[in-house]
């Protein structure tokens, strides 16, 4: 299914499309918790209160439409097609380079992390509709949310590492795969942990705005690389 190269262009459109709801929306959904029980408690951070109380403020059309938790639950659901683009361009990349040694190693945690991360977010948004499940039924589901996250941060930065010394994608992408792991504490600072995963979705959003393009390709070192 992603081995021709309609279907990699079609891609590598999600995956910029992606990134870019993924920062629109995933937004609403951080001002969305930021009104719940559970979420208020965001706002001690200096950096978050800054401009959350002026966004809910003025979008608050967007915000009270049901009561806070419904309103929450469903913005939240946006993260898994976002999440399920940006690792289809992973899957992708992957298939279009031959990787051997430490980047192999580097591809197999990212996946992983990203495969995990994906069920994570359907099992957060997806089981979960206008009220929260018992803590005995979610807290497992959270936990597989927080590894899914814990993986696809390391994985990333081994990636992104992997990716910048043999080459083959913009550097800009390799750059926010290897600063995952300070550039997603920094998100945290602003926003909710479903955005501390942007500097993934742009790092596959660049590398599938290429491949939407029909970049030319050359093979360096054994990997394709935009000419």
């Amino acid at each position: 299914m992603l081995s021709t190269a309609h279907s990699q262009r079609t891609v590598g459109r999600l995956a910029w499309v992606a990134a870019w709801t993924g920062l629109v929306v995933g937004q609403l959904h951080a001002l969305a918790r930021h009104n719940t029980a559970d979420g208020a408690g965001d706002l001690t951070l200096p950096l978050t209160r800054l401009w959350s109380d002026p966004a809910r403020s003025a979008l608050r059309p967007l915000l009270d439409w049901a009561d806070p938790d419904t309103v929450y639950l469903t913005y939240g659901k946006i993260w898994l097609p976002v999440f399920v683009a940006f690792t289809l361009c992973a899957v992708v990349v992957r298939r279009r380079r031959r990787p051997s040694g430490f980047e192999k190693v580097a591809w197999a945690v990212a996946l992983t992390g990203y495969a995990l991360a994906c069920v994570g977010v359907f099992l957060d948004y997806y089981t979960q509709w206008t009220s929260y499940l018992p803590d005995a039924v979610a807290g497992p589901m959270f936990a597989v949310t927080i590894a899914g996250l814990l993986l696809t941060l390391v994985g990333s930065t081994l990636l992104g590492i992997a990716l910048l010394r043999r080459g083959g994608v913009p550097r800009l992408a390799g750059w926010l795969l290897a600063l995952t792991i300070p550039l997603a504490a920094g998100v945290l600072q602003l926003t909710s942990m479903g955005s501390a995963a942007l500097p993934i979705m742009f790092a596959f959003g660049l590398i599938g705005r290429d491949l939407a393009a029909e970049q030319p390709y050359a093979q360096v070192a054994g990997a394709p690389v935009s000419a």
